[in-house]
């Protein structure tokens, strides 16, 4: 079985928007759909997921560690994609400084979205499952949480847990 770790980003600006990148319609991975900015890991950022989200920020969108506030590690969330890949995805929340340019990329069109309305968009269930977790309890905490993708009832849902250190 495959293993395949993601770096995302949800980028807030003064407005609580988001910032989403909706993929072209002939891309070959998730056409059409508005994701949050980011991608999948290198080897080498394999141990460093922060440096690889910082990498897939700069690619989409132009920006620099420089134009970010508070980029944090807030998410973890483990599938199992058609019992072929387990894919691990460190989900990544920060701020955007007002005065940042956004430079489109040749993967989508770039667009901020009201961070209730994400839900009601054409996201992937993970993104709709993390946004409802985060409006109803992520936003009130800088804990991290780490999710696990399941069906309930023929529905996604994602079971959550606080990550925490345990001591004896």
């Amino acid at each position: 079985m495959k293993l395949r770790q993601m770096a995302v980003a949800f980028l807030f600006n003064d407005k609580q928007e988001v910032l989403l990148l909706q993929k072209k319609s002939n891309s070959a991975f998730l056409s059409g759909r508005k994701v949050p900015i980011g991608g999948h890991m290198e080897e080498a950022e394999i141990n460093a997921p922060y440096h690889a989200c910082i990498r897939e920020i700069g690619e989409e969108t132009g920006l620099t560690a420089e134009h970010l506030n508070n980029l944090t590690l807030r998410y973890i969330v483990h599938r199992i994609r058609k019992n072929s890949e387990i894919r691990i995805q460190y989900v990544y929340f920060g701020h955007v400084s007002a005065d940042s340019g956004l430079i489109e990329s040749d993967e989508g069109k770039l667009s901020w979205v009201d961070q209730q309305e994400i839900i009601h968009q054409e996201v992937t269930a993970t993104t709709k499952e993390m946004m409802k977790h985060y409006i109803e309890t992520g936003r009130s905490t800088n804990k991290i949480y780490v999710g696990t993708m399941k069906s309930l009832r023929g529905e996604p849902d994602i079971t959550w847990g606080e990550l925490e250190d345990w001591e004896a």
